[in-house]
């Protein structure tokens, strides 16, 4: 029960539905871009980017001295659900 807890909390957030969402759309974003596409600051986007990493729904990967963020093809199977039945 407590997994399932963790999994609505994370996804009871817009922002953090819309970045899911601009992720699946676009494949990969810096901070800067979901930034300005939330009309959200930098730090707030930081702060939704570690809490959908720390649960592996999103990944990072730095070149040229920029971080970009995707979705986690490996994400766990609970989300993947979810997220598959909220994009329908």
């Amino acid at each position: 029960m407590k997994r399932w807890v963790i999994v609505f909390r994370a996804l009871a957030n817009i922002n953090r539905l819309k970045i899911i969402e601009m992720l699946s759309e676009d494949g990969k974003m810096n901070v800067g871009d979901i930034a300005r596409n939330l009309h959200i600051s930098f730090a707030a986007t930081s702060n939704h980017l570690a809490i959908l990493k720390n649960l592996d729904i999103v990944e990072s990967q730095g070149t040229a001295g920029h971080v970009f963020y995707s979705l986690n093809n490996k994400m766990p199977s609970d989300f993947r659900r979810i997220l598959n039945n909220i994009r329908r």
